[in-house]
């Protein structure tokens, strides 16, 4: 299993629940997702970060056998002065949280239930008796901090306590620092859009 992966899960369990404050948004998931694709590269040696850019290794040093993560470093820019993580989340990010939900269910984890109405389209679940839901599950529950760090980005849970990511390396930090700031980057432009929408709405009824 990779960290991309069990955040997906995580996100999804979370939404299950009945408890969960918000939904989680697609967006700030997706963002989420490429930062952990970096960090397991980082992990596995095939990409390093010089400052903020990230310098793709030999091409047979890959992470874990994982399609997703494999076509991650396939997808890395191999050229100087190479790709910031900041650039690398907003390209690498547009909907990645789709083609994880895509893969998971092309792999049986994501099953729908059925409806009694057969013209009614089911929820989505998470099949209860996967391995890979039994894994991120342990790993969410054991309080992983660089894991739970990417969740908090994504608002699936709080933030961490600040001295949980003391002796987290620097690379795995400039990474979980970018993503934050890509959150909040979004949530600027995704507010702006909304006072855009109701100014332009206004115009209209005033007509």
């Amino acid at each position: 299993m990779t960290t991309p992966r069990d955040l997906q899960i995580i996100a999804m369990l979370v939404a299950m629940d009945a408890d969960s404050p918000r939904p989680v948004d697609p967006g700030d998931l997706s963002l989420a997702l490429a930062g952990a694709e970096v960090i397991d590269l980082l992990h596995a040696g095939a990409v390093a970060l010089d400052g903020d850019r990230i310098v793709p290794e030999d091409r047979d040093r890959r992470a874990p056998a994982d399609r997703l993560l494999d076509a991650a470093a396939s997808a890395l820019v191999r050229q100087a002065p190479y790709e910031t993580v900041e650039d690398w989340l907003w390209r690498r990010g547009r909907g990645l949280s789709a083609v994880y939900r895509a893969a998971l269910t092309e792999e049986g984890l994501i099953i729908r239930k059925r409806r009694r109405l057969p013209f009614r389209t089911g929820r989505t679940a998470l099949a209860s008796s996967s391995a890979t839901r039994g894994h991120a599950a342990d790993r969410w529950a054991s309080g992983e901090p660089v894991l739970a760090a990417l969740a908090a980005a994504a608002h699936i849970h709080d933030a961490p306590a600040a001295d949980s990511l003391s002796g987290t390396d620097d690379a795995v930090m400039t990474v979980l620092a970018a993503v934050n700031e890509a959150v909040v980057e979004l949530e600027a432009v995704r507010q702006r859009r909304s006072v855009e929408q109701a100014a332009f709405d206004n115009i209209w009824r005033s007509v």
